[in-house]
């Protein structure tokens, strides 16, 4: 991926759509207000990302200003902890995609998974998957593979592409682990675990990777790791620095001798 973008191939501006359509533009942050999910969503519309990932009580919003666009309506279930009830989960989906959202991003219930509950958790998430496939939306799975070992994410890969869910996400961005100096760290999506899933899932399963892609650094290694989607919350510094990277590469092309002095001194002589 990182060959291919910055190879002169591509037209620049099918190469910013291109990586606009990776990002789920992430808006929340419990702290957000009405009017900073509205400029969230002015921002996705504005690069055309794929979807804006909303809190849920503002999905109807969402979609209502969304309504006209490309952009898909995405909303968490379960968030942040996983730990609602199955019954919750799908009155949460139901309710979600009635108003308008067509993405859904469901976290696991933690504890059943690191307690081996496996039942349970194809049990829940088959159930939300069933509710989303009956109102054209499509599940993404998180992991929150800060708290899980290897094996578990391997299993949660496993049960996920036996029921055919759409993506199997890194984390939320908000699993903080208590460090020995009491301190709260997160490492969100790290490359290793985006390699491990990718590894594990059925193909036809695709890959989120979110929590800590702020640069267009990150967002690169990340594909190249496997992730088809990207959450992210600097959606508009990513994309300024594709946009700058583009220009950069512009700049530096030969330009074509027309017999115009100009054209014959670098861009340093003017």
């Amino acid at each position: 991926m990182i060959e291919e973008f910055m190879s002169g191939m591509i037209p620049s501006k099918l190469k910013m759509a291109q990586m606009a359509k990776y990002i789920d533009h992430s808006l929340l942050h419990p702290t957000m207000t009405d009017k900073e999910l509205e400029d969230g969503i002015a921002i996705a519309l504005q690069y055309n990302t794929a979807s804006v990932c909303i809190k849920p009580y503002a999905v109807k919003k969402a979609a209502a200003l969304l309504s006209s666009s490309n952009v898909a309506v995405c909303t968490v279930i379960g968030f942040p902890h996983g730990s609602n009830t199955e019954t919750i989960k799908v009155t949460e989906t139901l309710d979600a995609c009635k108003n308008g959202a067509v993405e859904i991003d469901m976290v696991v219930n933690i504890g059943k998974v690191l307690g081996g509950d496996w039942d349970y958790i194809h049990t829940e998430i088959n159930a939300i998957n069933t509710v989303c496939k009956t109102n054209g939306a499509m599940l993404k799975v998180i992991f929150e593979n800060d708290f899980l070992n290897a094996a578990q994410k391997i299993k949660l890969c496993e049960i996920c592409s036996a029921i055919g869910v759409a993506f199997v996400k890194t984390s939320t961005g908000y699993g903080y682990v208590k460090q020995e100096n009491g301190m709260f760290l997160t490492k969100g999506a790290t490359l290793e675990d985006i390699k491990l899933m990718k590894e594990h899932c059925a193909p036809e399963v695709k890959i989120k990777a979110a929590g800590g892609i702020r640069t267009l650094s990150d967002m690169l290694k990340a594909i190249d790791a496997g992730a088809t989607r990207i959450g992210a919350t600097a959606t508009e510094v990513i994309l300024e620095q594709v946009k700058n990277n583009l220009q950069s590469t512009v700049n530096k092309e030969p330009k074509e001798n027309t017999g115009d002095p100009r054209n014959n001194v670098s861009d340093f002589d003017y």
